[in-house]
Parts: C-alpha cells; structure tokens; sequence
C-alpha cells in the first residue's frame, strides 16, 4: 500500500484517524501498532515476521544491556550481537544475489542465487532499530522496557517504509506521553496534501517524461533531449521522495509525533557538500554520527580523513541498492566532496552564486544518470548521449515536442524546487488581517481543487511508483 493510493487515502488513513482520536492516550499506542502491522502486511506479510524478528532483537539485547551491562565489556557484547544479527538479515536479504552473482562472474562458478524479493523499506527499519541499540550503549537513551511501545516505534506506518529515519531518542518522549493539537493537526493535513500534490502531479508526470526519453533510439535522441531526461528522472526522485517525507511528517503531526525534516530545497544547493546537507538529511546524519565520527572523523590525517570519507561514502552507495551503480554512485560523490574539501571549494566559494548554482546541478544530475542504470552499457551510453559522444546532434525535433508537452511541468517543478513556499508563508504573515484571511480562503480553494485532482490521476493512471520502496 502506498500512501498516494485510493484505499489509502480513503479508506486506511481515515478509518486510522478516527479510531486513534476516539481511544484514550492509554490504547492510542495499541490503535498505531495495529494499523502499522496491518499497513506493512498489506502487499508483504510473509516480510512482517522479518521487520518483528529485527525489533525483537535490539529490544532483547537492550533489556540484556540495562539488567546485565554493569560493565563496558558486557555492554558492548550485546551491542555487536545486535549490530552483528541486524547487518547479517539486512545482507541476506538485500545483497546474498549481488554478492553471489559478483563472485560467479568473478570466478566463473556458478553458485545459485537465493533469489529472494527484497523486503520493503528493510534498509530503512533495520537502521532506524539498531540506532536504538547504539544509543542504548552510549547512554543518550533508556532502555525501553515495553516491547509493545518498542514495536509502535520501529513499525510506524507513517515512516516505515521510506523515512525518514527516525531516532528513538527523537520519539522517545512523545511514545510516552504527548499532546495532540488542533494546530498541529490542520497544518499535518496541510504537508500530507501538498506531499500528495507533489507525489501525484509532478514526480509521476516527470517519471512518464524520463520513462519517454529513455525509450527513444539512440539515434533519435539529441544532447539536448538526453539532459532534459536526466533533468527528468532527478526532478521525479526528489519529488517522489520528498512527498514521501512530506506526507509522513504531516501525518506524525496528525498523530502527535515530529519527525525530522529530511530534505530543505537540495535542487537549490550551491556545491556537492551543501547538496549533502540538503538531501535525504536522516540518512546523511546516521552515517556521520554512527560511522563517520567513530572512525575519527575529521579530527585525524589527511590520509586517514580521506579514508574516512571513502567509506562512508562507498556504504551510502550500498545502502542504496545491490548494484555496482549505486556503489559507482556513493564513490562518485566521495571523490568529489573530497576535491571540494581539498582542492577547488575556496575557489569555488569565490564564485556568483548562479555560477556554483549551476555547477551543482551539472554534478547531482549527472550522478542521478549513473544512480538510475543498474546495467553498465546502458549507463556508458545514456552518458556517451549527454556527452555529444555517440554521434548524436545537440538539438533535435523531439526535444521541442518534449518541451512544448511538459514545459508547463518542468516549470512548476523548477520553481517549486526552490523556497517558494516559505517565501509565500513570510510575505502572507505580513499582510494585513483582512489580507491574510483572502489569502487563506484562495489557499483552501486551491488545495481542494488540487486535491480532486490529484484523485482524478489517481484514479484514471497506472502509474504510481514510489521509487524510494525499493530501498
């Protein structure tokens, strides 16, 4: 079930609302946890059994941790048996083919593959768990002595599947003991619709333009269609993603929880580093603070940072998918962090800012080209294309059909890409009363026509992936 469905939006959410609105605070928790075992199970349920294994793991080793770990070494002994077992399924599931067919291919033998399907959002669980564990090893979380409070946590339907990945630490409080406001619950319904609005009438439609462009011949696809695709394909995965956080926090917000923001504007960033800090912010921040800062950080060597740096960067790949692309995709962007670490980032900084604007966007297309083609022929000659390298012309006819089809998309997109909202929400703050009441009765006309809108897609389109489920 994905949240930009009709038995989602109709029927799940609002029956779920309903029933954890009507209950007390003592069995809200209880109505959460139903609801989440129920969304998981609905397209996997076999995989449900998985996702209860891994939270039954950290939960008992965490209870092990709190009664037995008087000491640093028993605490840590139940740390890596936790670390150990969640990273061991998290490999068996998500990489044994990967791994298996890269040493077929290597040493020519030919050992069968699992072929098992990946459990959906296993990546995203699985470190949102063991985060727990680690903090619990720390000292920056109690130990939580109520599996059934542990399991709403980890099983949240809301960000379960696709982030953000959110912290016991950042929820610990609110799982115990939290307030549900009527503010708190308009404005969640507000970033639920417009992760909606996004998800269905931008990330969708620029997916059908990349889907069109990827399919021409070679020899029909000029330069300048080639970048128009990747443009595509980046402008689908930030929107598809981002509505998927937007829709998750907004519903947190409904049920009294706040989740962390997982992205601020990253298509506006001026460098590799600053598009880091803008994209997919949970993961960035798990990385740091549980592999990044362990291994030293950048409170050692050059040789030692530079190594730090690479493999962090070569998990972040992995984590991503059991591709050598996605692999290419991290060390991609590790390298280049690097080069603006050490090399041009004061040049760079003395740059106009459109200059590094577009010197950013050169860079995050380019890697969302080699994140996108799992096959590496494929992936050398979409790039040969974007290249002027395969013989192709720089401009041809299709590109001026694409634009005249999608130009009204890939322009709402772009500016919508940018801080307009907030920029709209700080100019409206300083309108008069009787202004800001006008501007709030054009914004509830304009959210419920695109809302029917949006249903309209949704009904009479087939397509509606949510790319990030695959992760």
């Amino acid at each position: 079930m994905v949240f930009s469905s009709i038995p989602f939006l109709f029927f799940f959410l609002p029956l779920c609302l309903i029933l954890y609105y009507a209950v007390p605070f003592s069995m809200k928790n209880g109505v959460l946890l139903v609801f989440s075992l129920i969304f998981y199970a609905w397209g996997e349920p076999v995989y449900i059994v998985l996702m209860l294994f891994a939270s039954a793991v950290d939960y008992t080793n965490g209870r092990l941790m709190g009664r037995f770990g008087t000491t640093k070494a028993r605490r840590r002994l139940f740390l890596i048996c936790s670390v150990v077992i969640n990273l061991s399924v998290l490999a068996f599931f998500k990489y044994a083919d990967f791994l298996i067919g890269t040493f077929n291919s290597l040493s020519g033998a030919s050992v069968p593959a699992p072929g098992l399907g990946l459990p959906v959002g296993i990546s995203f669980f699985t470190f949102q768990s063991m985060s727990y564990i680690i903090d619990l090893y720390r000292g920056q979380v109690p130990m939580e002595p109520n599996y059934l409070t542990y399991l709403t946590y980890v099983s949240m339907f809301p960000q379960l599947v696709a982030g953000p990945i959110v912290r016991f630490s950042a929820v610990n409080r609110e799982l115990h003991s939290r307030l549900i406001r009527r503010e708190e619950v308009e404005n969640g319904i507000l970033r639920f619709m417009q992760g909606l609005f996004k998800k269905v009438l931008i990330a969708n439609q620029a997916g059908l333009l990349w889907e069109s462009i990827r399919a021409l011949e070679a020899v029909q696809t000029s330069v300048a269609t080639a970048w128009l695709g990747a443009a595509a394909f980046t402008l689908q995965l930030y929107f598809d993603f981002s509505a998927y956080s937007d829709m998750a926090i907004g519903m947190g917000w409904m049920l009294g929880f706040h989740f962390p923001e997982n992205f601020r504007y990253p298509l506006a960033a001026v460098s590799v580093t600053d598009f880091w800090r803008r994209w997919h912010i949970s993961l960035s921040s798990w990385f740091r603070d549980y592999v990044y800062i362990p291994l030293g950080g950048n409170r050692v060597g050059t040789a030692k940072h530079l190594r730090n740096m690479l493999i962090v960067w070569f998990l972040t790949g992995l984590w991503h998918g059991a591709a050598w692309n996605f692999v290419l995709w991290g060390l991609y962007y590790g390298v280049l962090l690097i080069l603006e670490k050490y090399v041009w980032g004061k040049w760079l900084e003395k740059l106009p800012k459109l200059l590094r604007h577009l010197y950013a966007l050169v860079i995050v297309v380019t890697g969302f080209v080699i994140f996108v083609f799992d096959d590496g022929t494929a992936l050398r000659n979409y790039l040969l294309l974007m290249a002027g390298a395969a013989g192709n012309s720089l401009w041809g006819g299709e590109c001026l059909w694409y634009l005249r089809n999608y130009g009204v998309l890939l322009i709402c997109a772009a500016v919508l890409a940018f801080p307009v909202y907030p920029w709209i929400r700080e100019m409206t703050e300083k309108l008069t009363a009787g202004g800001r009441t006008a501007v709030a009765f054009a914004g509830a006309v304009g959210y419920i026509g695109l809302f029917l809108l949006a249903t309209a897609y949704l009904v009479s389109d087939t397509y509606n992936p949510f790319l990030y489920f695959r992760f």
